[in-house]
């Protein structure tokens, strides 16, 4: 869903060697190809499909709260801007942000997803993905050591356990709970990574002694991100590795190969 020139932008600015992109599958199938062939033509070098968002999932808060396409501006909105005159002033001098494809979209995130992505998807999409793309293929969204089969089966390199951050479906399974049995099904044909959860080190400790090789983090830089730009991203990033040293001493261990299951306990 990115502008003519973003996705280009964006792999020019990333360094070589750690180039992936997440897609989700668009109704637009032919939209879908052509992003898929830029992607490559960038230089990316892995291919990341989110597949645990087949439709968005309801959230009332941001109906309430005007969290629209464009945003809508109530009383509570205004007053709460009049609590942060910063960043109003910034907001109001600062060029907007705009995508190509929302230009002239009016709704919400969630009739947005709607919309765009195709709540269809299945295995014979990996399939086709796999065969138009050369490179690593790696499934988002995986909540089943069934699922986490299917999808290596269908030519997935690796997995990334996920449910989305818990903001999608209510009492969808925990990834860190998950994790031993997918690890224990794919874990010796493919890469499994573990989405969701990481609010510190110790969960990025728990989830590699239980067989992840690595953690994916979203809300941890996106709140350093909104809180000092790219500062914050690189303080959110070193409190993680703080927390993961920390984590470590504790645990009478010197580096993370030396992490085993029986060093995590679960509920």
């Amino acid at each position: 869903m990115m502008g003519t020139t973003s996705l280009e932008a964006l792999a020019a600015a990333v360094p070589a060697g750690r180039r992936w992109f997440q897609v989700s599958l668009w109704r637009d199938r032919e939209a879908s190809r052509d992003f898929v062939e830029r992607a490559l033509a960038s230089g990316y070098e892995a291919l990341v499909l989110t597949v645990d968002v087949p439709v968005a999932g309801s959230r009332p808060r941001d109906m309430h709260n005007g969290l629209t396409i464009p945003p809508a501006l109530t009383a509570r909105t205004v007053a709460d801007a009049a609590l942060a005159p910063g960043l109003v002033v910034n907001l109001l001098s600062t060029e907007q942000l705009e995508f190509a494809s929302l230009r002239s979209w009016g709704g919400t995130v969630a009739e947005l997803a709607d919309w765009i992505f195709d709540p269809a998807a299945s295995l014979a999409d990996v399939r086709a993905l796999r065969d138009a793309w050369p490179g690593q293929l790696v499934i988002k969204g995986v909540q089943s050591a069934d699922d986490a089969r299917a999808v290596v089966e269908a030519g997935a390199d690796a997995v990334v356990l996920s449910n989305h951050g818990g903001r999608q479906l209510d009492r969808a399974p925990t990834p860190l709970e998950q994790l031993p049995a997918v690890v224990a099904a794919v874990g010796d044909r493919a890469e499994v990574y573990l989405d969701g959860g990481i609010l510190n080190g110790a969960d990025v400790v728990a989830a590699i002694a239980l067989g992840a090789r690595s953690c994916l983090v979203g809300r941890a830089y996106l709140y350093g991100l909104m809180a000092g730009g790219e500062r914050g991203v690189q303080r959110a990033a070193d409190l993680l590795a703080q927390e993961v040293r920390r984590t470590l001493q504790l645990l009478g261990v010197t580096s993370l190969a030396e992490l085993t299951p029986d060093r995590v306990r679960l509920r």
